[in-house]
């Protein structure tokens, strides 16, 4: 162990729907603990993961896309991404090499001038560099770093891990000296019964097309170590609507078999154990609308309003 003092912070991850935030959060932390999807909006809580650094602990905070909100949903969605950079020491913008200053990033760019406190450090991180070429990833630098004062620019690609290691380094530096916040062996502080939920939801996410997954949660119903070492997890699957159901369910019940063998697999992988997984679809036509369905998310209710 070197002589470097200890230090400890977050960092949040903020950005457009899609700009590789959840797929950076896992890169860094080294393990999942973020879903990915290629549908947009498919993060909605704030989750927090924990790399370290030589002798920095950063907790990352994966926020939610940022886009206008329409929805209730959304709107709680939109704060909680807000409401994770305000709480950060360094804020990190994930802005998409190939599709550049979109109108969308101007409008993060903007905020960030009203809402980032005064000396809090944002970073800009320009990710998927392997779509462009350097003479326009240059340009793009270029122009990003006019329309803010950005603290340092790092150019990425989150999947492959290409100058992953340079950013956690440099977050890893600028956090403030003092004990780290976690156990050195700790990769999350969401609860296990929310991770598991949040896998099962990107089973079917993936597996439903168009606006369903977005009409959809999952909650975990009950949780219970077996002494033989494995698990049995129940979890609820809620919809808005009798039609949704007969789609989650699948002819004869295969598409549900299919996410429930995807979801016990990555779970049992996460866990490092058997689980055996029952999921059971509820038609609760207000969902989106009930305090309690947000607070299992881990939204506030109330930004919703």
């Amino acid at each position: 162990m070197s002589d470097a003092p200890t230090r400890a912070g977050f960092a949040a991850l903020i950005g457009e729907p899609n700009a590789g935030k959840s797929t950076l959060l896992n890169r860094m932390v080294g393990a999942k603990v973020s879903i990915v999807t290629h549908k947009v909006q498919t993060t909605r809580a704030r989750i927090r993961g924990i790399a370290m650094a030589g002798a920095s602990q950063i907790v990352f905070v994966d926020t939610p896309g940022l886009f206008r909100p329409r929805r209730r949903l959304d709107r709680a969605m939109v704060a909680a991404a807000w409401g994770g950079a305000a709480d950060a020491d360094i804020v990190v913008l994930l802005v998409e090499a190939h599709r550049g200053l979109t109108p969308g990033v101007e409008a993060v760019i903007a905020a960030l001038h009203e809402r980032a406190r005064p000396g809090q450090q944002v970073a800009l991180a320009i990710n998927k560099i392997d779509r462009v070429k350097a003479e326009a990833l240059l340009a793009l630098t270029e122009k990003l770093n006019a329309a803010y004062p950005f603290a340092a620019t790092f150019m990425i690609s989150a999947e492959r891990g290409y100058g992953v290691e340079d950013l956690r380094d440099w977050l890893g530096a600028q956090l403030p000296e003092g004990p780290w916040l976690y156990p050195e062996d700790q990769i999350a502080d969401a609860p296990m019964r929310h991770i598991a939920a949040e896998i099962t939801r990107e089973k079917l996410t993936l597996r439903l097309h168009e606006e369903l997954p977005y009409q959809l949660t999952v909650e975990t119903e009950s949780w219970q170590d077996r002494k033989d070492g494995s698990t049995r997890i129940d979890q609820l699957i809620y919809v808005a609507r009798d039609g949704h159901k007969g789609i989650v369910l699948g002819h004869r019940g295969e598409t549900i078999k299919a996410i429930n063998q995807a979801a016990r697999a990555e779970i049992a992988e996460f866990l490092g154990r058997p689980v055996h997984l029952f999921l059971q679809v509820k038609v609760r036509p207000g969902w989106l609308e009930e305090a309690e369905r947000y607070g299992e998310m881990g939204l506030d209710f109330g930004d919703g309003d």
